[in-house]
């Protein structure tokens, strides 16, 4: 019988009569972050938009971003870079429907992002003996088999987005080199150049760079608004305070830099984070962890809008109504109008991000 019903479902399958699993059937997630819990195991988290947990799934070690597919309820959780897996994941199920392993010679760097149709996975990649940033190309309908590389564009790429409607690609090339030997040091802090390099079929369509003056501030994350504008938050490389940590771009036009007194610049502690566009693109939230604050912009003028304090904070996404944030210490709670609201949970320590589904 166990047979003959295995056969029936799979004849039903087959011809389409029954419906492919859909994010829905994960119990429909805004949002995936990875978290740490009590007992020292890892776990992929999807969050609902009532900032519920909709479902929690092991991982093998610490985990920092994820990548939703576009239809299918799959994700691609990211090892903590530098890191040499990356796991996919059924969000209905639980099962690892594959591991991605960097080939020799390179490792992640804990970003990825998925083609307009779902049909190819971009991750971020050192190859680390050339000291040049690749982006690894994966074909999801074979099982999530590597089938190339293009040049990210500059050294250390970190952030991965796709522009919206389209499948041009902008990467945060952090300009930091590194290598295995020797650990997390950064090699080239004099000479870093960061940039963000647009890529449309694994071609250079732009190149956005920081003044020179401004080498040492080092480009790692990136929002999306909804106009296809780009947000990007920084991490200062260079000796004293760097006031100006954020920024915002538009495909060819200059780079506008979003600066703040010293005061608030010091509350940041050299160190964006995460970064967020608000569902209208009218605020950019940032967040530092080093300084346990929360920054909201307005991206018109771009003026600081409100700060908030939250020990250890990091994850930062779009809500209705402001933004979701999540914390190191267990933090889980939104940033409106009407201020934060937030509860604490024991349960699971956020990691680095908050990504959209």
């Amino acid at each position: 019988m166990q047979a003959n019903r295995r056969r029936f479902l799979g004849g039903m399958l087959a011809a389409g009569l029954i419906p492919k699993p859909t994010w829905a059937d994960a119990g429909g997630p805004a949002y995936l972050a990875a978290a740490a819990k009590p007992d020292g195991s890892f776990a992929l988290c999807g969050i609902g938009r009532a900032l519920n947990i909709t479902f929690e799934i092991p991982l093998p070690a610490r985990g920092h971003a994820a990548a939703a597919h576009p239809t299918r309820p799959q994700a691609v959780a990211f090892a903590r870079r530098p890191g040499r897996f990356a796991v996919v994941i059924d969000c209905v199920s639980g099962a690892v429907k594959a591991q991605l392993d960097a080939p020799q010679g390179r490792h992640f760097y804990g970003h990825g992002a998925f083609s307009q149709d779902g049909d190819w996975l971009f991750t971020t990649e050192n190859d680390y003996e050339h000291g040049q940033g690749r982006i690894g190309v994966w074909d999801v309908s074979k099982g999530y088999t590597r089938v190339g590389e293009f040049h990210s564009g500059g050294v250390g790429p970190h952030d991965i987005k796709r522009l919206p409607g389209s499948d041009v690609l902008v990467v945060a090339n952090g300009g930091i080199d590194t290598h295995p030997d020797s650990g997390r040091v950064k090699l080239n802090i004099a000479t870093m150049q960061p940039n963000l390099t647009y890529l449309d079929q694994g071609q250079i369509i732009e190149v956005a760079q920081l003044p020179p003056e401004m080498h040492k501030n080092s480009i790692r994350h990136l929002a999306i608004g909804p106009r296809g504008q780009v947000a990007f938050g920084m991490q200062w490389q260079g000796d004293g305070q760097m006031s100006a940590l954020i920024g915002q771009h538009r495909q060819s036009q200059p780079i506008q830099l979003i600066g703040a007194d010293d005061d608030h610049a010091r509350e940041l502690g050299g160190y964006i984070g995460s970064i967020a566009y608000s569902r209208n693109g009218k605020m950019i939230a940032v967040t530092s962890p080093r300084g346990g604050v929360v920054h909201q912009y307005d991206a018109n003028d771009l003026t600081l809008d409100q700060v908030f304090e939250l020990q250890d904070v990091c994850g930062v996404a779009p809500q209705d109504r402001g933004f979701a944030i999540t914390s190191g210490r267990g933090d889980i709670g939104g940033l409106g109008r009407d201020g934060p609201a937030f509860a604490q949970s024991d349960a699971l320590r956020w990691d680095n991000h908050l990504v959209e589904v």
